[in-house]
């Protein structure tokens, strides 16, 4: 028993994020329904409750945009639906059908062009369909949809923000730290392929993790972005930092383009070994940078790392004067010196994050309770 209570703990502390989620839309639903019953909505206050549920997130600043968006489509659908619903008429079925036709096509047009506008041509549909079905006018009906669905975002921000309240700014960090962490094992997976063959299909699936993990990272700092005025205190710019998960992104992605072939003899077996060591190195160091961030701590020493571009300039010149470079065909030579771009490359912007990681270490803490 003790042992399944343990395990039942763990599990409840490692999905802790997710319950407090699942806590604030169920009151985000149970409150907007109460509050329909009050002000005595139709059906139910149905639509106010489905606002409720489908703009809270996980995070405060997630739930802000998502009312935002889904109010502003909702406002520009229920208008010119309403328009559309006086000036065309549709008291048959065929002319019903023409009538959603003129009200649906600018609006999919419109939410094409701006994703804010994805929810406007549904709300034109229940404006359109709704007043047939229930003897209400088109500018009643718009009307009663549009004041729902304010109800609906208002209860789910207030939930947000006072139901164990979820910061954009943390969740961003923590996506940022999981990046990082998946970028320090990637790192000596890649620098292998220049010793050994790799698969091209993992090669793809690094690739692709990695890209996932950076769109995760972009949609929550866009998110922190939108809670920025109600934070109790000033957080540092993400700017920087995503900028700088970013640019390692891209040194991956040229050393995989780099490491689809081993490299040459003897450059295989001369720079062989930096590589592992640049690996373990440069993997050690991301690997104790994704949990200084996560902590807010102060970023991991730098040293160990910026030591290793000299390391492989050295071989490279001693390859050089060799006359190793001039026994290699020019899609060799171009491999061995991208991977010298690469490395250069990586090593700036792990510096790079060592700031980014201090800058969040020293700026003070927006209270939060996740």
């Amino acid at each position: 028993m003790l042992s399944i209570s343990g395990r039942i703990a763990g599990w409840m502390k490692a999905y802790g994020a997710r319950w407090r989620f699942c806590l604030r839309m169920t009151v985000a639903a149970v409150s907007a329904f109460a509050l329909a019953q009050i002000f005595t909505m139709p059906l139910h206050g149905l639509w106010a409750v489905l606002t409720a549920v489908a703009v809270t997130q996980m995070s405060v600043g997630g739930s802000l945009r998502a009312t935002g968006e889904y109010v502003l489509g909702t406002v520009g659908g229920a208008i010119y639906a309403s328009a559309v619903g006086v000036f065309v008429p549709h008291a048959t079925v065929l002319a019903l059908a023409g009538a959603l036709a003129i009200a649906v096509a600018p609006l999919a047009l419109a939410a094409a062009l701006r994703p804010s506008f994805r929810v406007a041509p549904f709300t034109a549909l229940i404006v359109l369909l709704i007043s047939s079905q229930f003897g209400e006018g088109p500018i009643e009906s718009g009307f009663y949809r549009v004041l729902e669905v304010t109800l609906g975002g208002l209860v789910a921000v207030v939930v947000s923000l006072v139901v164990f309240p979820g910061r954009a700014n943390r969740l961003a960090l923590a996506a940022a730290a999981r990046l990082i962490e998946q970028l320090s094992h990637a790192l000596p997976a890649l620098l292998t392929g220049f010793t050994r063959q790799l698969d091209d299909g993992e090669i793809v699936r690094i690739q692709d993790g990695l890209g996932q993990a950076v769109s995760s990272v972009q949609a929550m700092l866009a998110e922190a972005g939108g809670e920025r005025f109600i934070t109790f205190a000033v957080e540092p710019d993400p700017g920087p930092l995503l900028r700088t998960l970013l640019r390692l992104r891209h040194d991956l992605v040229i050393i995989g383009r780099a490491a689809i072939a081993p490299l040459p003899d003897p450059f295989a077996a001369r720079l062989g070994p930096l590589l592992q060591r640049i690996g373990e190195t440069g993997s050690n160091y991301l690997h104790a940078a994704a949990m200084a961030l996560a902590a807010r701590n102060p970023p991991p020493p730098l040293e160990p790392v910026l030591a290793e571009p000299d390391g492989y300039a050295a071989e490279i010149t001693a390859l050089r004067n060799g006359g190793f470079t001039r026994k290699l065909s020019s899609n060799e030579l171009e491999q061995v010196f991208a991977l010298g771009f690469a490395l250069d490359q990586l090593h700036q912007h792990l510096n790079d994050l060592g700031r980014c990681v201090q800058e969040w270490a020293t700026a003070p803490q927006a209270p939060s309770v996740t």
